[in-house]
């Protein structure tokens, strides 16, 4: 597995690649409006063939078809992602409202997230300042004084079948219909998720007038659980590999965790489109205003950045084993790991 820290002297200073990257920020209208397009159309033929396999009574056609049309939802929230940074559209408020109604879609109030999402940007691998847009993530040591009560619920809650099985379905589907973090941030984090919460309503309403409510649920829960399982997948995989970077709030430093704490998870062509290129975290982080379709031309332009961090698709795997920090060995161990240094 390639290691992004075994690479820190071969690159320039991560703080000069947030000046290098600037000329990457600059949206195109028509290529985010094209974008945008080619995501939603195909997502809508999808849906309704689904639908329309299901009328015919043909169950394993609705479930075949709905694995693409995750593909899609996926693709849609990442353009949400990039529309809550800013880097979508050129004016904040074309971002923000198209971020808005794509949140009803996805199921994800874009303002709450957005301002979550904020926090996992400005905090990401700070040991001070875990809590909020992250994984959950513990010391050794820390775990280790745990009780065994304590251990226990870490320990399931690190498993793959809850944090890639229940995890995504209740992050989705119950956490996201309450502003959830900012429950004390005022009344805004609360009207958007009352507002998506409603927009969700009318849509299922409306659809379950025309097809029936059962033929929606049937056709759109499969949909989007693969979409939130691989959704969360990639979100893991972005900061939970052996290799990635976390520092005392002393020794912190925004742009050397921005590189070092990301991965590049190297995708095959196809499944690197479907994810709108956010494998390439560690650019993004470094300047998340560039979109998502000027990413790819970073790394052309700046080779020396692709093997910063880097996980293949296989690599990628033996990141579920991973779930403490080990401060001494400065790299993520599994469960094993940490009870042998015991």
């Amino acid at each position: 597995m390639s290691v992004g820290h075994n690479l820190r002297p071969a690159v320039v200073d991560a703080r000069r690649w947030t000046q290098i990257l600037i000329p990457y920020r600059t949206p195109s209208q028509a290529r985010s409006i094209a974008e945008l397009a080619i995501t939603a159309l195909p997502l809508v033929a999808l849906w309704t063939a689904a639908w329309f396999a299901y009328s015919l009574g043909l169950w394993w056609a609705c479930l075949l078809i709905a694995v693409p049309a995750a593909g899609f939802m996926v693709r849609l929230f990442l353009i949400q992602h990039d529309c809550g940074h800013g880097a979508f559209f050129s004016g904040r408020r074309a971002n923000d409202w198209v971020g808005r109604v794509i949140g009803v879609i996805t199921l994800t109030p874009y303002d709450v997230w957005r301002r979550v999402h904020a926090i996992h940007h400005a905090t990401s691998g700070d040991l001070d300042r875990r809590g909020i847009g992250a994984v959950d993530t513990l010391t050794v040591c820390e775990y280790h004084s745990l009780s065994r009560w304590g251990r226990l619920m870490y320990q399931l809650y690190r498993h793959p079948l809850v944090m890639f099985g229940v995890g995504p379905a209740y992050l989705f589907f119950l956490q996201y219909r309450l502003p959830v973090g900012l429950m004390r941030g005022g009344w805004q984090p609360w009207a958007s998720s009352m507002a998506t919460n409603l927009g969700i309503a009318l849509i299922a309403a409306t659809l379950g007038w025309f097809i029936g409510i059962k033929a929606f649920l049937l056709v759109h829960f499969p949909i989007m659980l693969f979409a939130a399982t691989a959704g969360v997948w990639l979100f893991y995989v972005q900061h939970q590999f052996e290799h990635t970077a976390w520092e005392h709030h002393g020794e912190w430093d925004l742009h050397e965790t921005a590189l070092y704490g990301s991965s590049h998870y190297d995708l095959p062509a196809l499944l690197h489109w479907f994810t709108a290129n956010i494998g390439m975290h560690h650019v993004h982080h470094l300047c998340s205003r560039i979109p998502y379709y000027q990413l790819p031309r970073v790394l052309r332009d700046h080779p020396e950045l692709r093997a910063v961090g880097r996980l293949s698709l296989l690599d990628s795997f033996a990141c579920v084993r991973l779930v403490l920090w080990d401060e001494t060995q400065r790299r993520l161990v599994s469960f094993r790991d940490a009870r042998t240094s015991a």
